[in-house]
C-alpha cells in the first residue's frame, strides 16, 4: 500500500519492540531507514540490526541529540519513538529526566529537523501512549511527558500548518513487546489487564507499525495534529 522508495526516514529508539517494526515496515516500503540505540552498534543487540544505518545517540541529553542532527541532517520522515519511564518518577529528580528525554528531547528533534523534513514535504510522527490521554497513577513523569506530547503535537501541527511539515502522534495501548513481558508473566494479572481491552487481545507491534506508516504517506495529506490511539478500544470506556 505505501511507497517510501528514495526516502530517509529516521526512527529514534528503534532497537526493539514497536520502534524495531516501525522501522522494518518503512525499509519494507522501500525507503532508507536510520535508527538510534544507546549500544556501541548494531551487533549488540539481539536482533538483526543489519539493514539499518545505525545511530548510537544518548538522546536524554541535548548534546546527542544535537550530534544526530549533524551526522544525518537531511530525513523526510521523522518518528520520534524513543522514550522510556523510570521507578521512582515521584522523585523530582526522576520525574525531571523523563520529561527532559520524553518530551523535551521531542521537541528538540521536531525544531531541529523541521525545515529540512518541510523542504521534502516530509512529515512528523510521535509516540504517545494511553497516558496521553489516561492517568497511570504509578508514573507521573512518564504520564506527563505524554500527555505533555499530545500537546505539543497540536501546538507543532498549528504552528507548521502552512510551512510543513505536519505532525501527527500515535497513542498504543497495550502492545506485545519485550518491554510488557513482565505484564504477561502472570496470568491472573493479564486477564485482569484485557479486561480492560475490548477486543481481549494484545496488540502486535506490527500493528502499531501501519498506523504510523500512513500518518506519514500521502495518503494523510490533510490529516495533522491529530492523536491516534491504537488500543483495540481501551478509549471507549
Amino acid at each position: 500500500m505505501f511507497d517510501f522508495s528514495d526516502k530517509r526516514v529516521l526512527v529514534t529508539g528503534a532497537s526493539q519492540g514497536i520502534g524495531l517494526a516501525v522501522a522494518r515496515a518503512f525499509l519494507d516500503a522501500g525507503a532508507t531507514v536510520h535508527i538510534t540505540g544507546t549500544r556501541s552498534g548494531p551487533e549488540a543487540y539481539d536482533d538483526d540490526l543489519s539493514e539499518y544505518v545505525y545511530h548510537q545517540a544518548d538522546l536524554a541529553a541535548p548534546e546527542g541529540r544535537q550530534s544526530l542532527h549533524a551526522a544525518i541532517p537531511d530525513i523526510d520522515i521523522l518518528v520520534n519513538n524513543a522514550g522510556f519511564s523510570l521507578d521512582d518518577e515521584f522523585e523530582v529528580d526522576s520525574f525531571r529526566r523523563v520529561i527532559e528525554m520524553n518530551l523535551v528531547g521531542v521537541m528538540e528533534l521536531c525544531c531541529l529537523y523541521q525545515s529540512a523534513i518541510a523542504e521534502r514535504q516530509g512529515s512528523i510522527v510521535n509516540v504517545g501512549s494511553l497516558s496521553s490521554h489516561l492517568s497511570l497513577k504509578d508514573v507521573p513523569g512518564y504520564t506527563a511527558s505524554k500527555s505533555g506530547l499530545l500537546g505539543l503535537t497540536r501546538v507543532l501541527a498549528d504552528k507548521w500548518a502552512t510551512s510543513g511539515p505536519r505532525v501527527n502522534m500515535i497513542a498504543p495501548g497495550f502492545v506485545r513487546t519485550r518491554l510488557t513481558a513482565g505484564y504477561r508473566a502472570s496470568e491472573d494479572y493479564e486477564k485482569r489487564l484485557l479486561q480492560t481491552v475490548p477486543m481481549k487481545r494484545w496488540a502486535e507491534p506490527e500493528e502499531i507499525a501501519g498506523a504510523v506508516l500512513f500518518l506519514a504517506s500521502p495518503m494523510a495529506s490533510y490529516i495533522t495534529g491529530v492523536s491516534l490511539p491504537i488500543d483495540g478500544g481501551v478509549m471507549l470506556r
